[in-house]
């Protein structure tokens, strides 16, 4: 199509959206579906969040904000991080924007020229590597096998660094994994960062789940275990996640000032700022009452434990255990090869989750797009009903399998 940019040859459709679309038509139409491909919450938004955006609504909060948002969002969000992260931020170091995704988006355009190279640990959250596409960068990949509990190693970091290496991207807890780094885990891969050669590496950090941690485990952020990077740090967070604000679509950014200019300049002429209504609510959000996050975690905990322990019971599927999160990503390497009731064989991850599709109504996301093979994931943000029901729908699957 030659009226279409060049571009977008670069890059692909969401396909975590995509499974989620496709799980919603097979509704429509009949089948009874589980989805499993969603990354957002089950549970509301809690009460005094809502009632925060009504009031600001009636309090006619309803005219455009700075670009990069309200001084009482950035204001609660320097707080948010003195308080859980140790970080020091001023307000001019804040950029708020329509939900994390589009903080990257701002980053990257604001920051990447021709070349240059972003740094992605492998499985990654499937918006890294084609937002860098998009703004002319290049993914440069480093798996992060299971044997490794999906976790970038120190080593694999000083040989993935080049004269080019602009940014590396850490997420922690993951999506699609759940694996989590430790204080002593970052903490090495930050003295890989300190050492005079790699000065010229940016660390870009989504700390999205960082609530959403199990069994005692102790969030930390790079900036936090090691201050000396601080100054080339971008931290990324929001509100979707633990607060259950997917659709208010709130995420913020922090960093060097000159930075945050520059991504402010990005997004004034795309979106402006995200909901003044949406701003309000975050502000409740990080300063109010927070007692509902654990409640959630002890619900996500006990789904978890339901779907790592009826996954391992599979013929054929391997599951580990995440930090956190609410996902899992299991082997289906066991499945491979194999053959369906209907005659077709397993050749891949893809071909897996299509069958149990097509033959279960259980809608998955395939590990190969998250960049490592052959696993997929599974989001347990749902009913302990549905997860019981799609488990048992999995293994059945597995098990009719020749």
């Amino acid at each position: 199509m030659p009226f279409i940019a060049d571009r977008l040859s670069r890059i692909k459709p969401s396909p975590t959206i995509a499974v989620s679309t496709k799980a919603a038509e097979l509704k429509a139409a009949g089948m009874d579906v589980i989805g499993l491909g969603a990354g957002e919450p089950d549970f509301d938004t809690p009460d005094h969040i809502k009632a925060a955006a009504k009031a600001a609504i009636d309090a006619g909060a309803t005219k455009y904000t700075p670009v990069e948002g309200t001084m009482a969002l950035r204001q609660a969000i320097c707080a948010k991080l003195k308080r859980d992260n140790e970080l020091d931020y001023t307000p001019a170091q804040i950029q708020v924007a329509c939900g994390g995704k589009q903080n990257i988006y701002n980053a990257m355009m604001a920051t990447l020229n021709p070349g240059d190279e972003v740094i992605i640990p492998a499985p990654y959250w499937v918006s890294y590597p084609d937002i860098t596409l998009l703004a002319e960068g290049t993914p440069v990949f480093v798996d992060c096998p299971v044997t490794d509990n999906f976790k970038l190693k120190p080593a694999a970091l000083q040989a993935a660094i080049t004269p080019k290496t602009k940014w590396l991207i850490l997420n922690s807890p993951s999506n699609p994994t759940g694996a989590a780094y430790s204080r002593t885990e970052m903490k090495a891969l930050t003295d890989v960062l300190m050492k005079p050669e790699n000065s010229h590496v940016w660390v870009m950090t989504d700390d999205m789940y960082e609530h959403i941690v199990y069994d005692d485990f102790e969030f930390v952020t790079p900036a936090q275990v090691e201050p000396g990077l601080y100054p080339r740090t971008l931290t990324l967070n929001g509100v979707s996640k633990a607060y259950c604000m997917t659709g208010w679509r709130v995420g913020y950014a922090a960093g060097p000032a000159d930075v945050i200019k520059a991504m402010n300049k990005v997004q004034s002429q795309s979106t402006t700022h995200t909901s003044s209504i949406s701003q309000a609510a975050a502000v409740e959000a990080l300063n109010g009452d927070h007692s509902f996050i654990k409640g959630n975690n002890d619900a996500f905990k006990g789904r978890r434990d339901l779907v790592v322990k009826m996954l391992n019971e599979a013929e054929g599927l391997e599951c580990p255990t995440p930090e956190g999160a609410f996902y899992v990503y299991p082997s289906c390497a066991g499945c491979i090869g194999k053959t369906t009731p209907d005659g077709k064989v397993i050749n891949n991850d893809g071909d897996f989750v299509t069958y149990l599709l097509e033959a279960e109504g259980v809608a998955a996301v395939h590990g190969e797009a998250f960049g490592l093979s052959p696993y997929f994931r599974v989001s347990y943000a749902t009913s302990n009903a549905a997860l019981t029901e799609a488990c048992t729908r999995i293994q059945r699957a597995c098990a009719a399998l020749k």
